[in-house]
């Protein structure tokens, strides 16, 4: 089964920082614009279910994120700078400018909600308003990292390891791991659709996306921490509103205080848990479609 010509897709490619990038995206609904940003291991297939609930109130942008479903996987740098979550927001902003939105709202789950921190840190003015889900800063993150954590989340450090050895041992039996991996941080059962994920366990078979995966979290180990650690250090806090939520059945929920460790960087922090596990998108996109209408309208 091929994911790469589904009739609903569109391509934007331009020319970042480290080469040309090409961005698949979908766009659908009618209303203000709201980007939609996934997480790991997944594609814009999670906000499916999501987008049926809002189209009517919101314009509403789903892309792959860089190294993701059908977007561009160039190879990592040394310095992993290329999966950076800085060049991973430029993406998100060419995007939007190439569909004409100067402005817009901001709605990311995972790994898609840290290229969403670092997308209003690095372009003020561009979001309104911005919605997190299921995470903490990545610097506080790792930096009150305990057992409990790095149980839970034993991939974030396993996934850094150099290459090729995460990309090996995962890649000769993907089925294994991912239903596994992902139905641990599931908060209830048939949480996912089983055509959204095919196409995740497709995506990560593939050498190149397997890859870039991998290349992502270890920019985040690395050279997202520079980034993070040069903005605490200039003293500031960012004003736009900013709401958090996160899984009451997850493990951000036991390790983490995302309300205070969001009010490090944002002045406008509201937030509360929903009775979900991690993939809030997936489990409860009901309560997420309110949430969403009621913070951005």
């Amino acid at each position: 089964m091929s994911y790469h010509s589904k009739a609903s897709d569109h391509f934007f490619e331009y020319q970042a920082t480290h080469g040309s990038i090409k961005i698949a995206y979908r766009i659908e609904g009618s209303g203000p614009p709201l980007l939609l940003l996934h997480g790991f291991p997944q594609t814009k297939s999670i906000w499916n279910r999501l987008i049926a609930l809002l189209r009517d109130h919101f314009t509403l942008i789903s892309p792959d994120l860089r190294g993701y479903g059908s977007s561009s996987k160039p190879a990592g740098l040394p310095d992993h700078a290329n999966y950076s979550k800085r060049e991973m927001a430029n993406d998100m902003v060419a995007l939007m400018h190439h569909l004409d939105f100067a402005e817009f709202q901001l709605v990311g789950h995972d790994r898609g909600g840290r290229v969403a921190h670092r997308l209003v840190t690095d372009h003020p003015g561009a979001v309104n308003k911005l919605m997190v889900l299921d995470i903490s800063p990545t610097y506080t993150m790792y930096a009150n990292t305990t057992q409990k954590f790095a149980t839970g989340y034993w991939h974030w450090f396993f996934l850094i390891q150099p290459y090729p050895i995460p990309e090996t041992l995962i890649g000769n039996n993907v089925e294994f791991l991912l239903p596994k991996m992902m139905g641990a941080k599931a908060g209830s059962t048939n949480t996912f659709d089983p055509e959204a994920f095919k196409e995740y366990v497709h995506f990560m078979k593939e050498p190149a996306g397997l890859h870039a995966m991998c290349e992502d979290y270890r920019a985040a180990s690395t050279i997202d921490l520079v980034h993070d650690q040069e903005f605490r250090d200039a003293g500031e806090k960012l004003k736009i509103p900013f709401k958090v939520l996160w899984g009451e059945k997850g493990v951000v929920h036991q390790c983490f205080n995302p309300l205070e460790d969001w009010q490090v960087i944002f002045d406008n922090v509201t937030g509360k848990t929903v009775p979900s596990g991690h993939y809030i998108p997936e489990e409860v996109p009901e309560i997420l479609a309110f949430e969403i209408k009621n913070f951005f309208n």
